[in-house]
């Protein structure tokens, strides 16, 4: 998976695509590419204690604003 920040712009453009998916009837790919936009850090660093690294990992959601804010090796470390 490609783990990219993304502007507002780029992230309201995955937005419409998905909920033109939904409206299609096409819900899965709809979630998928919902979860190509980075997840923000306090939602992941939130999951990751809450339901767990293996749990978040499976998840497969962009993980970049995480990456950007507590570095690459973040899932790694318990004080995260």
């Amino acid at each position: 998976m490609d783990h990219k920040l993304m502007n507002d712009y780029e992230k309201a453009d995955i937005f419409m695509k998905a909920h033109k998916l939904k409206q299609a009837g096409k819900n899965k790919e709809a979630s998928a590419l919902i979860r190509t936009t980075p997840l923000p850090a306090y939602l992941a660093k939130f999951a990751k204690k809450y339901l767990g690294t293996e749990a978040l990992i499976q998840m497969e959601w962009n993980m970049a604003e995480a990456e950007a804010e507590f570095g690459s090796d973040w899932l790694n470390q318990e004080n995260i």
